[in-house]
């Protein structure tokens, strides 16, 4: 009950860099009425004002996209999946809240959020059709007022400028007790102003925006792991916490497969030099991982994790039609740019005739074709093969900022693979 929410307009007095501090919450900290009254505990703790972001209730996303399927499928089995969630959502509401008043609020509030998710789902299965538009809405509860984004390809981009000018509007000042709640992850269009979401882990990276809008102290991500770990301790028992990683070492470890964050997150706090705490929301007591801004060092750790990721597919453009051809590698990467694909990996043979690129197995297909396409007259020639792919491959990163200049390491990697028939 000493928390306050809200959302709407404040004054523009200013916050001074160390008066805020940036939290976010996960699905598992938020997704029980016991494990929230652990995230109002810490909250309380703060003496400082606090803008606190939260995520979904745990597995609730998952399952409105479920519903939104079974509807567009024409499965009256999305009602049930309905149901659960509606439920789910007031027993929290039910068990949490313990002012009458506060609760007679909330519950109403929450019924007509229920109300219109039910219309749009009946309406999908009325319907048959499922726009991108209309996804976003079924896994958002509230429209965001200042994470502005742009469209690229299917993906929703942050409007930076944009968002940094709404979110210091918003929060300007911060009336006691000095907290304020968010959603993470929902944003809406800078120019139609629809309802639009930043994808999987946005919640992060909606913390880390208004962290470095507002020259936040701190963004501290509150999870339900210790922190980042060097190794994966379901693979590795004898992995243990890492308590410092660079910035740099923490995206590298996060884009090869730790999923401790979302790796955009690290961005936004990284140029305004802001440091990122990761902490267990129900282990207080551990110390966590901080990542910060540091400098690579011939007398630290020279290795600090290791990660990685087991989907994933090589795709391999071979020819000898490449060799001193300029320009091969810009339509390798244009062409799968035009069409959404990352690329995490890239390596070329020294004589040119080949460049193979790693790509998370579900873009493989694509990537296949439009690569396939985009040299359909050298294919025809002779003077590039068809584009091959690889399969059910793992791609594995060692990370540590200190091993450059340092010799040895790559032996040694490839030394322990080689034994060991890899």
């Amino acid at each position: 009950n000493k928390t306050t929410v809200f959302c709407t307009e404040l004054s523009q007095n200013g916050i001074s860099r160390n008066q805020m501090k940036v939290m976010k919450f996960g699905g598992t900290s938020v997704g029980s009425p016991e494990s929230l009254q652990l995230v109002k505990k810490i909250i309380e703790k703060e003496t400082d004002p606090v803008i606190v972001v939260v995520s979904a209730l745990d597995g609730i996303t998952d399952r409105l996209l479920l519903a939104a399927d079974f509807a567009l499928n024409n499965n009256p089995a999305y009602k049930t999946l309905l149901e659960e969630l509606i439920e789910r959502h007031r027993n929290v509401i039910s068990k949490t809240i313990t002012s009458y008043e506060a609760k007679e609020e909330t519950t109403q509030k929450a019924e007509q959020l229920f109300e219109e998710l039910q219309n749009i789902l009946r309406g999908v299965f009325l319907i048959g059709d499922l726009s991108q538009k209309t996804s976003d809405k079924i896994v958002i509860y509230d429209s965001a007022k200042f994470i502005k984004t742009n469209k690229q390809f299917n993906n929703h981009i942050p409007d930076l400028n944009k968002s940094n000018e709404l979110i210091k509007k918003t929060f300007s000042e911060m009336p006691p007790p000095n907290v304020a709640i968010v959603p993470g992850f929902i944003s809406s269009s800078i120019e139609e102003n629809d309802i639009t979401n930043i994808g999987r882990g946005g919640s992060d990276y909606t913390a880390a925006i208004i962290a470095a809008a507002m020259d936040a102290t701190m963004l501290v991500i509150w999870t339900d792991v210790d922190g980042f770990m060097t190794a994966d301790p379901k693979i590795i028992n004898s992995a243990y916490v890492i308590d410092e990683l660079s910035f740099t070492e923490a995206i590298e470890l996060s884009n090869f497969g730790a999923k401790v964050i979302y790796p955009p997150t690290i961005f936004p706090v990284y140029h305004k030099n802001i440091p990122i705490y990761i902490k267990n929301t129900f282990s207080t007591e551990s110390k966590g991982t901080l990542i910060k801004n540091i400098k690579p060092t011939r007398n630290g750790k020279i290795i600090k994790g290791i990660s990685s990721i087991s989907d994933t597919a090589l795709i391999t453009i071979q020819g000898l039609g490449m060799v001193g051809v300029t320009g091969v590698n810009k339509r390798i990467f244009t062409a799968l740019a035009d069409n959404g694909i990352s690329v995490f990996i890239v390596s070329q043979a020294s004589s040119e005739n080949s460049t193979s690129i790693g790509v998370r197995t579900q873009d493989a297909k694509l990537a296949q074709k439009v690569l396939n396409k985009e040299f359909a007259h050298e294919i025809g020639m002779g003077s590039i093969n068809e584009v091959l792919v690889e399969y059910d491959l793992a791609t594995i990163a060692i990370v540590g900022q200190n091993m450059s200049h340092v010799p040895g390491i790559a032996g040694k990697f490839f030394g322990a693979l080689g034994r060991n028939g890899i």
